[in-house]
């Protein structure tokens, strides 16, 4: 017989075994030795090179499966510790890593027994250095064999460990799990191989860094650049100081990571000073030429001096690259010198940009310098006064169009000024809402913040389209504080609340703010003789003294859509300029609690449906957050979406989704550590109970079975 097939039938043998074993369970022994000898090499394996490369090929990502799936088995607790550690685990940490890998982290965040002993065997994994071989072993694949959807399905085991693992084992993860402890280790991992790279090319031998450039740009992407470039960069700069080898192999690194990634790595790469491990990826890189001589320069304003340094010393150390540093000196001189910068940009940017030109003028020679200057001059052209005045003593005024003779013409004039008034009103509200947005205190005038802010209230109320996809656009643009963003959400939340008042009761509350006026005519004192008649005159009934308001739509229903769907578009984006998902984690609480009330307004709204949907998906991801206050505001959210959501439509829409919310409603009710939180868990529960017995009371609604 072929090798392929007597291995084929030795393990379907071995599989046999473990499912019906002997009481005594040698059978188990023998068929997990036998497996076992797949995986050893030399002259200890007893079987041959040939049948061990088939195993490897084509059956041992079942054999784990299988073990896993015997997991619940009676052999698998009659093994001791010894009898584990020689027979069950080296089947995990013997054979190709990637499979090994992959069958690991697809049991671990699944349901299944025997939870712990796979944590173990994966916490083993991890220490043993299989990631090293994991990576090296893509290395030495000129052609890769396995697909790119293989290849993506192991990358996002492998960046996202730490997340798929907390989930599954939360709250008793490993600490090894955890992202202050698993990135550095993927990173000293990642220098291993690479170290095995540079051994390779020494002796001749050909190798490739796509894996490992892919595994960079893709822990870097999800916001663990500073964990993994920490330990990476600092070695990478000794290494490449003296080694040529070494500063191929750097170079290459970063050529290869995919260009989605590639600004992720390189805002990481700028806290270190040395310039090798770069080397002219500025040149053959369009995404990093635009990254480091405009977007770090000029778009943002959040890096120290050192990293300007950094920058502008990469661009001048290189007499390739110094024209860069030529193009840096021009556009930031020309962004210095241009006053609606001055008027709109902060003053933080400002002295950035400041920072930055002095910064490239110092790295200039003297001869460079002049001949900037000399090219500026014949550039611009930087004055006005060695032109000669235009004569126009002569001009006559140019006529204007001769006035409407008959109806039509005055008509069709009418047509336009009327049109020309509602563009330029949504035009001033807009212009309004940018003024009121970046407008400053300069002039301490009292009550300044409020004025401003009542200001922008009222433009939204009125103009609610256009100055809410104004402000929600401007929520996630660049350049803004987080006061500003602040801002922005408390002026969506009181216009949303204003709107959804009844016009009546407006008018009503301002006629009972006005102060009579006072006469000393003969009415005035008839008026007060009636009054003191009608006071002392007994009456057995009284009708109402006001007449009953009148029913009024509510103005706020159908804008609820645009104040609520933009925000939800962009949070999680990495090209904003802060930090949603990580460190402002005060703007998150206060997005989601600002969600929760537009949620809250929009009862009996036909979108409303939508928009709980909707905002269930958003807060399910956050709902573990560290902080208190995003938790106040996910559950105030969940609040919201159970008491303005139609009862019908929250069941049978969203039933799923209320099995998993409910469990988590109990677990943060019973050990949440914020009094609050467990409040508010507790007023969600009923809610939905409420919600449930209504149904359940309904002929349509749902059946006690359903």
């Amino acid at each position: 017989e072929e090798p392929d097939s007597e291995v084929r039938l030795k393990v379907a043998q071995c599989f046999r075994s473990l499912s019906s074993s002997s009481a005594d369970h040698t059978d188990v022994f023998d068929a997990l030795e036998t497996l076992n000898s797949y995986l050893d090499d030399g002259a200890e394996s007893s079987s041959t090179a040939a049948e061990r490369e088939e195993f490897r090929r084509t059956q041992y990502t079942r054999t784990l499966r299988v073990l896993v799936g015997q997991l619940q088995a009676d052999w698998t607790h009659s093994l001791s510790a010894a009898q584990r550690s020689k027979l069950w685990d080296p089947l995990f940490l013997k054979g190709p890593p990637d499979q090994a890998l992959l069958v690991l982290m697809e049991a671990v965040t699944h349901p299944s027994a025997g939870l712990d002993r796979l944590v173990s065997v994966t916490e083993r994994f991890l220490q043993s250095g299989r990631l090293a071989d994991l990576l090296w072993s893509f290395c030495l694949r000129s052609v890769p064999p396995d697909s790119a959807q293989l290849r993506e399905t192991l990358l996002a085991r492998l960046a996202a460990l730490p997340d798929l693992t907390a989930n599954r084992l939360h709250p008793n993860n490993r600490p090894l799990f955890t992202p202050q402890r698993f990135y550095p280790l993927l990173a000293t991992e990642m220098l291993a191989a690479l170290e095995r790279i540079c051994r390779a090319l020494r002796d001749g031998v050909d190798c490739s860094l796509t894996f490992v450039a892919q595994t960079l740009g893709k822990v870097c992407l999800q916001g663990h650049s500073g964990l993994v470039l920490g330990v990476m960069a600092p070695r990478l700069a000794v290494c490449t100081r003296s080694d040529v080898v070494w500063q191929r192999v750097s170079w290459k690194l970063l050529q290869d990571v995919p260009e989605r990634c590639m600004e992720s790595v390189l805002t990481g790469l700028l806290q270190a000073a040395d310039s090798r491990i770069a080397g002219n990826l500025v040149l053959t890189n369009k995404k990093a030429q635009f990254v480091l001589t405009h977007k770090v320069l000029l778009l943002q304003y959040k890096y120290e001096t050192q990293v300007l340094r950094t920058v502008l010393g990469y661009l001048a150390s290189d007499r390739d690259r110094r024209p860069l540093l030529i193009q840096v000196l021009r556009s930031v001189s020309q962004a210095w010198a241009n006053p609606s910068a001055v008027k709109h940009t902060p003053q933080e940017q400002q002295l950035y940009v400041s920072k930055t030109l002095l910064l490239a003028a110092s790295l200039l020679t003297d001869a460079e310098l002049q001949e900037f200057k000399c090219n500026n001059l014949v550039s611009y052209g930087r004055s006005d006064d060695d032109l000669p005045p235009y004569d126009m003593s002569g001009d006559v005024e140019a006529s204007r169009a001769a006035p409407p003779r008959y109806l039509r013409d005055c008509l069709e004039g009418t047509v336009q000024i009327s049109s020309l008034c509602s563009v330029l009103s949504v035009r001033f509200s807009l212009f309004g809402s940018f003024l009121l947005l970046h407008m400053e205190d300069k002039f301490s005038v009292s009550g300044f913040l409020v004025l401003r802010q009542a200001a922008m209230v009222a433009l939204t109320a009125v103009d609610s389209v256009p100055v809410t996809q104004f402000l929600t656009t401007e929520f996630y643009s660049l350049n803004y504080s987080l006061r500003q963003r602040l801002d922005i959400l408390e002026v969506l939340a009181l216009a949303a609340q204003e709107l959804s008042k009844p016009a009546a009761d407006k008018i009503t509350a301002a006629a009972s703010e006005l102060t009579p006026y006072q006469s000393n005519s003969a009415a005035s004192w008839r008026q007060e003789v009636e009054k003191r008649i009608q006071n002392k005159t007994k009456r057995i009934s009284k009708g109402s003294a006001q007449p009953r308001a009148g029913a009024a739509p509510n103005r706020y229903a159908p804008v609820a859509g645009y104040f609520f769907f933009p925000l939800l578009r962009n949070y999680d984006k990495p090209e904003v300029t802060f930090d949603l998902l990580g460190s402002d984690h005060l703007v998150l609480g206060r997005l989601i609690h600002t969600l929760g009330l537009f949620m809250h307004l929009a009862v009996n709204a036909p979108i409303a449906a939508q928009m709980g949907a909707a905002l269930l998906d958003f807060v399910w991801a956050v709902r573990y957050h560290a902080d208190q206050t995003v938790r106040r505001g996910v559950l105030f959210a969940v609040c919201s979406v159970f008491l303005s959501m139609p009862s019908q439509a929250l069941m049978m829409d969203l039933s799923q989704q209320l099995m998993e919310t409910r469990t988590w409603l109990a677990d943060v009710a019973e050990a949440d550590p914020d009094a609050d939180c467990r409040s508010l868990a507790v007023q969600s529960l009923v809610l939905l109970d409420q919600n449930l017995k209504k149904q359940l009371q309904n002929p349509n609604g749902l059946s006690l079975e359903s």
